[in-house]
């Protein structure tokens, strides 16, 4: 029987998650501040996803709208 787009998406999710909060306890015991910080920010992206508070994907154009700074691809440099 194959499985629903959806509950595989999921499960998948589930599974990413339950391996950064492994993650991030590593990282903690091993005192890495900076990783553990960073493996937890991911941990919070994929709560708010699998709640469906933050979308699968994000346009180009939105990457870097939460700093404030437009997303400029590599390679394109503008000069003043």
């Amino acid at each position: 029987m194959r499985q629903q787009p959806n509950r595989r998406r999921t499960e998948t999710l589930d599974y990413m998650q339950a391996m950064l909060g492994q993650l991030r306890t590593m990282a903690e015991a091993e005192r890495c501040d900076m990783l553990a910080y960073l493996i937890e920010m991911a941990y919070v992206e994929v709560s708010d996803i699998i709640r469906g508070e933050r979308p699968l994907r994000v346009g180009e154009d939105q990457r870097d709208g939460a700093a404030g700074v437009p997303f400029e691809s590599p390679g394109k440099i503008k000069l003043q």
